[in-house]
């Protein structure tokens, strides 16, 4: 089977795709799994703060949990920000791993800011609702430099990013049958 490691700021999209995406797959009978890191997050991943550290185990984490599914002969779609070029690479040694990266730039995520956060993460520093760390504002996202996929989700409709990622994933999936 395969994983899909998404890579992507908040807000670009990539639980709406996993989702979208997984419904396409279960309609063609393939099991389907998604490792979203704001569920994870709430989990096994409770004790982890938002230093370099804690997110790279976080990722480690959620890629344990993939796998399993892997075993299980069941395609995983793991939701997660995933900053770091060299975790995400560290990922890709294993045959499984496609690294698919939503690309939208920090203006139209600022304006779409679904979950409130880009506001925290732009407040003074002596608001105490201020978000520090914020991945993308006040915390670093390295773009990947050799994503198996971009999806340009600021200029594509989310069904043609829906449709390009879940065609992705079949053609990928040969490789495996």
């Amino acid at each position: 089977m395969i994983l899909i490691q998404f890579t992507g700021l908040s807000g670009s999209g990539k639980t709406t795709l996993a989702h979208n995406v997984r419904d396409l797959l279960r309609n063609k009978s393939y099991k389907v799994e998604i490792v979203d890191g704001d569920v994870y997050r709430k989990t096994i991943c409770s004790d982890l703060g938002f230093s370099k550290e804690d997110r790279c185990e976080n990722i480690r984490r959620l890629f344990m949990v993939g796998q399993n599914f892997i075993e299980e002969n069941t395609i995983v779609l793991m939701s997660v920000i995933n900053p770091y070029e060299n975790l995400r690479n560290e990922l890709r040694n294993y045959e499984f791993v496609r690294t698919v990266y939503l690309d939208c730039s920090i203006n139209n995520l600022i304006k779409r800011d679904p979950k409130g956060l880009y506001k925290k993460a732009l407040l003074p520093d002596t608001d105490f609702n201020k978000i520090n760390n914020f991945t993308g504002i006040s915390d670093v996202f390295e773009v990947p430099s050799n994503a198996d996929l971009v999806l340009k989700t600021d200029l594509e409709t989310e069904i043609f990013s829906t449709d390009k990622l879940y065609n992705f994933i079949l053609n990928n999936l040969s490789d495996f049958e």
